[in-house]
């Protein structure tokens, strides 16, 4: 959400792909891509954008926090990125999603949101669980 300078962008997805790697994920059994290379992303995250109110994402901690470290001045960005975040879950029709506590409540908007799509357009997504960690 914050304004990064290309050549150092494209280091960091170079440097984080070679990390994943070396933990020992094996590209034979698993898809490892580049987001920002899948346009579906950002469709479903602007159709998803447009059925999720504005106060609901106003009164997520996250924003605040973020927003008030930016002397008050978020960005629709900061604002909209637990939408990209539900659209990032449930362009896969995920049904469990490993998060941290800090979390949560990212995935009750998750939640909400595939309930409200379904209510409204019919059964589609997968409304996705939690897995939490004790670690």
């Amino acid at each position: 959400t914050m304004p990064k300078e290309p050549a150092v962008l494209r280091q960091n997805i170079l440097d984080t792909t070679a990390a994943i790697l070396a933990c020992g994920i094996d590209p034979k059994k698993c898809f490892l891509f580049r987001q920002s290379l899948v346009p579906e992303h950002a469709e479903l995250a602007w159709i998803l954008g447009c059925l999720t109110n504005v106060p609901r994402l106003l009164r997520l901690p996250q924003w605040k926090m973020k927003r008030a470290s930016q002397n008050s001045e978020g960005t629709v960005g900061l604002l909209t990125y637990p939408v990209l975040q539900a659209a990032d879950i449930l362009l896969y029709k995920s049904t469990r999603v490993p998060v941290g506590e800090d979390q949560v409540l990212h995935l009750e908007l998750t939640q909400d949101i595939a309930q409200h799509f379904n209510k409204k357009y019919g059964e589609f997504f997968p409304v996705p669980k939690a897995i939490l960690s004790e670690l």
